[in-house]
């Protein structure tokens, strides 16, 4: 018996040591172990307390009402020179929500469509509508004409509050809306034009008392809490459902990426975007203040950080480079930023950013609106949005797949199945569609909802998101982001849909067909709009009222920076234009002999762009 425990004893040693030796085998080849065994055990545990508050019905609301009632006068909104505290906003949202309520006007479960811009106000509207069963669509403030009546018609809105700024744009599509019997709130004590109320004068008489919970009764966590519109990867911009419970994820990716309740939290980025309005749902979840500016200015960034004791600012990629081109000062490093949370920043802009600013610990998140899967820089590596690892894939399965950029559609075997990309070679990624996972897919689009989801990836059956991104991963395991791919690109942080920009072109006499596309510039995040047009018969091209065309019916990010004439386009056989030769040509009059024009903004025309001109818009001489 002495000797068999002997023996059990030495064999427990035995393997032990070998786990011993496993574990420093694995540590030594993968320094960031512990740090990826955190990464998803922090994700575990978040996705239990979604699904905890899911099954008790819990929401972002509900976590404001109690912050209310814990610190009713602790600073919620900071703007301008203003102070919101919790209890502020809590009975500004109230008198917003009667004014909805008044008439029987909005009903639980509708949609109300929010056309304005960075202010307190858009989040009082917001809690408002949520306290009485409804939700918001956020309509992007730049958008006019067509794209504005398209993106509020998908919606299914029957009711638009709009800034008074934005006055214009609404009378420009007036009388559709009246068709479809919309009533028009305008933010202002009077409203000057006839069919449009004011809504201020309203709300200032409106009660602040408390409403009933029994009005947000029917409400659940799948229940959609806004629609923020995305280009996705092709067409119109989408309204994606974005649910009670898809705010809770987002809201807990914010406490893994280190916000606590400590923070001031900065937002320059448009609310109607998922990074802007992910900062202000953090605030509710961790109970801490949020610092709003109207819109981003990169001159006045730091002061206001300084003005507010900003802790936690969130970013996207061409925000940062802006900051880091504005003239150096002594004062650089003088502030309490600790942490910066968004995603696109370019590594050399990262490693410029933090040696010029400070020790501020760079978080660069991966995700899409619309998506099902995230991914976070949890261990600092310049230019990666996070890691490939077997724990990650297991609990939250995703691949990179091999993908024809020609054809824009995955490769697959003999079998039909996809295959998943070698190291090193970009690849799409996607991401498993389950329970677990659910991809709610577009308002009112089944057609696009359908584009998303990708069947028989890896065996008969199975269905993934297709997330339109090419990223790629390094033999470090490292995940890069490469490109976008189908009809959409990026520029100055916005997508832009080709057909709705070649759309636009189209309207104008002088040009028949437009393929539009976006281009690479040296020292510019994202890719530059370009459109290679052909001209109607017996018409002339007229610059001057190209430039006029585009400034009128185009948001500013979404006007072709080039323009080149040919003959005829080249199309494939299915009748779609083609543009991989027209991106890789790009702009350069040393290399074509179309007529080619550039966007002069201070002129306010399209001028011949000649080899000087391309040769100041490369160095960056001229920016764009």
């Amino acid at each position: 018996m002495l000797l068999y425990n002997y023996f059990t004893q030495i064999n427990m040693i035995v393997w032990m040591v070998i786990a011993a030796v496993v574990f420093l085998a694995l540590l030594f080849r993968n320094p960031h172990f512990f740090q990826d065994v955190q990464y998803v055990r922090d994700k575990i545990q978040a996705r239990r307390r979604v699904l905890k508050y899911k099954q008790t019905n819990y929401s972002i609301l509900d976590r404001f009402l109690e912050a209310v009632k814990a610190q009713p006068h602790k600073p919620f909104i900071l703007f301008n020179d203003e102070t919101f505290t919790y209890q502020d906003a809590d009975e500004l949202s109230n008198k917003a929500a009667r004014v909805f309520l008044h008439n029987g006007l909005v009903k639980e479960g509708d949609t109300v469509a929010l056309f304005l811009r960075n202010e307190p106000m858009f989040l009082w509207l917001w809690l408002g509508l949520v306290k009485i069963g409804c939700n918001a669509a956020f309509l992007n403030y730049n958008i006019r004409s067509k794209s504005l009546f398209h993106c509020f018609s998908r919606s299914g809105a029957k009711t638009l509050v709009a800034a008074e700024e934005l006055h214009n744009a609404v009378e420009e599509v007036l009388p559709s809306l009246l068709e479809q019997q919309v009533t028009v709130f305008i933010l202002a004590d009077r409203c000057r034009t006839g069919n449009m109320e004011s809504f201020k004068d309203k709300m200032s008489q409106a009660s602040s008392e408390p409403l009933s919970k029994d009005l947000r009764s029917h409400l659940t966590l799948q229940s959609p809490a806004a629609y923020i519109y995305t280009s996705g990867t092709t067409g119109l911009p989408k309204a994606a459902v974005v649910s009670h419970v898809k705010l809770w994820s987002l809201a807990c990716s914010m406490s893994m990426a280190g916000v606590t309740s400590e923070d001031v939290l900065f937002i320059s980025l448009p609310l109607y975007h998922t990074t802007g309005f992910l900062g202000f749902i953090s605030v509710i979840e961790r109970g801490n203040t949020l610092a709003l500016r109207s819109k981003f200015s990169a001159s006045q960034f730091w002061d206001d950080c300084r003005k507010y004791n900003v802790t936690v600012i969130m970013f996207i990629g061409e925000m940062m480079r802006y900051l880091c081109n504005t003239p150096k000062k002594p004062n650089d490093q003088s502030h309490k930023v600790r942490l910066a949370i968004g995603s696109g920043v370019r590594a050399d802009v990262w490693r410029y950013f933090i040696t010029r600013f400070g020790n501020v610990q760079i978080k660069e998140v991966y995700g899409a609106t619309e998506g099902n899967f995230s991914l976070l820089n949890y261990t600092g590596k310049i230019g990666a949005v996070g890691r490939d690892t077997f724990l990650n894939k297991w609990v939250f399965p995703y691949a990179v797949i091999k993908f024809d950029t020609e054809k824009g559609t995955p490769l697959r075997d003999s079998s039909g199945l996809c295959i998943e990309a070698a190291k090193g070679e970009p690849g799409l990624l996607v991401s498993e569609i389950s329970t677990r996972a659910p991809f709610a897919g577009y308002v009112r689009d089944l057609q696009q909802t359908e584009k998303k989801r990708l069947h028989d990836v890896f065996k008969k059956g199975d269905l993934y998101f297709n997330t339109g991104d090419l990223l790629c991963i390094d033999e470090d395991n490292f995940i890069y982001f490469k490109d976008r791919v189908g009809d959409t690109f990026r520029w100055k942080g916005e997508n832009v849909a080709t057909t709705e920009v070649a759309d636009i072109i189209t309207l104008l006499d002088c040009i028949k067909e437009a393929n539009v596309y976006g281009v690479e510039v040296p020292g510019n995040e994202g890719r530059a709009g370009m459109a290679t047009v052909t001209l109607s018969e017996a018409q002339r091209f007229d610059p001057a009222d190209v430039f006029k065309h585009v400034v009128s019916f185009l948001p500013a990010y979404a006007r072709p920076c080039f323009l080149r004439i040919q003959s005829s386009l080249d199309i494939t056989s299915t009748f779609k234009h083609m543009k991989v030769k027209l991106v890789e040509e790009g702009f350069n009059p040393n290399q074509m002999t179309d007529p080619l024009y550039f966007l002069d903004e201070k002129n306010k025309n399209y001028v011949p762009l000649t080899v000087d001109i391309f040769n100041s818009v490369t160095s960056g001489k001229i920016r764009i």
